[in-house]
């Protein structure tokens, strides 16, 4: 097996990941922290720190020049990041060695290493959104088609009450929804540029470091933090709790999925692939124990990342070494779950006979908090609970169903009407509506 799934050619169908797989790739890096580079040079030719021509030469350089990531493997070796290597590569490559003096001035490695990352993170965000977006609107439309279809709800993996699938629907979407919402400020928040020299103080950054670090992020459309956040990780945590929350709301419809295709449920279908090598009359919940499994392995990789946040001092290669460890596992996990979220939320469909199945199963049992509350009426509520427990044990001891002993100890309720699903589902209809409005009115470009 490869060393990371991400990584596989023989998983790649199984982990998709869509345009994000490029971006985290060595010259996907490498061509990141050029623009980084060239962007700040210009900026500081604008400012008189370095010569106007030489900032130009660099910027043209940085977006021509073609670095191979295996030429700085050993200069990374050696010094435990990659900037000198490829400072001092970018530098040969220009052939103009009076402006090359001028590439990488005053700035540290962290400095071209954080922004480029943003850079990066900005495309992926973006890649993620749209396919959340694919997601959300798979799941709109299930829901309101859904709103009234009823099912039975389950707690501890029993029969609880009747709820309908369009609520079930919604309550796997409204995180996501959520998620959507966030989106504008966490980029605002967290997309920022890195320019604070080599201990945090800017002090070969001319004459007004903050005016260049301004002129730096609006050259590259990020965030300007107004101060140093080399050991404040507080942007790149914000982005990976975010794709963090996204793996688990996404492992949440996952995890409800594969066990409600299950034998002896099978109150869903999925559609697509799913086949065993072995047993034809499988269809596996391929997909969903996708989800379910990238949920598992993101929230561990974010725990050993919010490990990491706790620098030392004024840099800590450990804590960032760590980071560049996990960070990236969390953002294509995040990616591959959405990726593969579209197609499954867009295919599944409900056995509405099998849901109806279940609702009359179990002698009918699900009913019986409706039962209580009705009973409440005519007698103090801890009576009539006392009174339906011992319906429900008796129902069990004789395989009589619940509502023909209703019939037989209290005539004066109408066991058809009470027993019937659609008078027990309370607000779900309604819930699962609002949902399908609300995604439709955010994904239309509202609010």
């Amino acid at each position: 097996m490869a060393a990371s799934v991400f990584d596989s050619t023989l998983y790649a169908r199984l982990f998709p990941l869509g345009e994000v797989g490029r971006l985290f790739s060595d010259s996907a890096e490498i061509r990141a922290m050029l623009l980084v580079e060239g962007a700040l040079a210009r900026a500081q030719g604008a400012r008189g720190i370095i010569p106007a021509d030489s900032a130009e030469a660099i910027a043209r350089a940085a977006m021509e020049v073609q670095i191979d990531p295996a030429k700085l493997a050993a200069p990374t070796g050696e010094n435990g990041v990659c900037v000198p290597g490829l400072a001092a590569a970018f530098r040969h490559e220009m052939q103009a060695p009076d402006h090359a003096q001028y590439v990488h001035w005053g700035v540290t490695s962290q400095d071209i290493i954080d922004t480029a990352q943003m850079l990066r993170l900005r495309q992926a965000l973006a890649l993620i959104e749209t396919d959340l977006r694919a997601v959300l609107t798979g799941l709109a439309r299930l829901a309101r088609t859904h709103a009234e279809t009823p099912m039975a709800a389950r707690t501890y993996g029993q029969h609880a009450t009747p709820t309908s699938f369009g609520a079930v629907v919604a309550s796997w979407g409204d995180p996501l929804l959520d998620l959507l919402r966030e989106l504008p400020a966490l980029r605002e928040t967290s997309l920022l540029v890195s320019l604070a020299g080599a201990a945090g103080t800017a002090s070969e950054l001319g004459p007004d470091p903050a005016g260049l670090r301004a002129d730096l992020a609006a050259a590259l459309n990020l965030g300007d933090p107004r101060r140093s956040w080399h050991t404040d990780r507080t942007p790149v945590l914000r982005i990976a709790d975010w794709c963090t929350r996204l793996t688990l709301a996404l492992g949440k419809l996952g995890e409800d999925v594969a066990a409600l295709t299950q034998t002896g449920i099978s109150e869903i279908t999925l559609g697509g692939a799913g086949a065993s090598s072995t047993m034809p009359q499988k269809q596996n919940p391929v997909v969903p124990s996708l989800l379910v499994a990238l949920a598992r392995a993101t929230a561990g990789q974010m725990a050993v990342l919010n490990g990491a946040a706790l620098h030392r001092y004024q840099r800590d290669g450990a804590a960032w070494f760590t980071e560049w460890m996990c960070l990236p596992q969390i953002v294509l996990g995040a990616a591959s779950a959405a990726q593969a979220a579209g197609p499954l939320s867009a295919g599944l469909a409900p056995d509405t006979g099998r849901m109806a199945a279940a609702l009359t199963g179990e002698l009918g049992m699900i009913h019986a908090e409706a039962l209580s509350f009705a009973l409440a009426a005519q007698r103090p509520r801890p009576e009539a609970q006392a009174l339906v427990k011992a319906l429900c044990r008796e129902a069990r001891d004789s395989r009589m169903p619940l509502a023909d002993l209703v019939r037989r100890d209290h005539p004066d309720i109408d066991a058809a009407a009470l027993f019937s699903p659609a008078r027990q589902m309370g607000e779900a209809p309604a819930e699962a509506r609002r949902f399908a409005d609300s995604a439709t009115a955010i994904l239309a470009g509202g609010t």
